[in-house]
């Protein structure tokens, strides 16, 4: 699984002209599932992100976790994530994407673990058209690979 994760001022997503999901300060998280990825690939990265230290404290150093200030999380779908653009030509192959239906199912895992962690988890939609709008903090933008832990 890859995971870009962006600290936030706020965030929302909308699909057909209509906000489905929105955040107050927090942590944006874009989630790829590639075909090898499985539950365990989801509750690392969910535990990971859950105690990474993201968000500042007084002294403005990156100190706390989200678990620590009770940010808002923001879980976004981008199956982009999982393109491969090193060969020669000019399209992303999405070949290691992980299968929707599987895709969702870990996905909807990766939420559940971030929620067992005692975060609120607000969502996209899955397989829609998706704006998101994000108001960047810092700006602080991290990238994860379950694969590379």
């Amino acid at each position: 699984m890859r995971a870009v994760i962006q600290r936030v001022n706020t965030a929302s997503v909308t699909v057909n002209q209509k906000i489905v999901a929105k955040i107050k300060k927090g942590l944006v998280i874009f989630l790829g599932v590639l075909k090898e990825d499985g539950l365990p690939d989801a509750e690392y990265l969910a535990k990971k992100i859950a105690q990474l230290r993201l968000f500042s404290d007084q002294n403005r150093k990156m100190n706390l976790s989200a678990c620590d200030v009770q940010a808002e999380i923001l879980a976004v779908s981008q199956f982009t994530l999982c393109s491969d653009i090193t060969d020669s030509g000019r399209r992303p192959s999405f070949d290691k994407a992980a299968p929707s239906e599987k895709a969702e199912k870990l996905y909807l895992e990766f939420i559940a673990h971030l929620e067992k962690a005692g975060l609120k988890v607000s969502q996209g939609v899955f397989k829609e058209y998706m704006t998101v709008h994000i108001e960047n903090d810092g700006p602080v933008t991290f990238v994860l690979d379950s694969k590379k832990a």
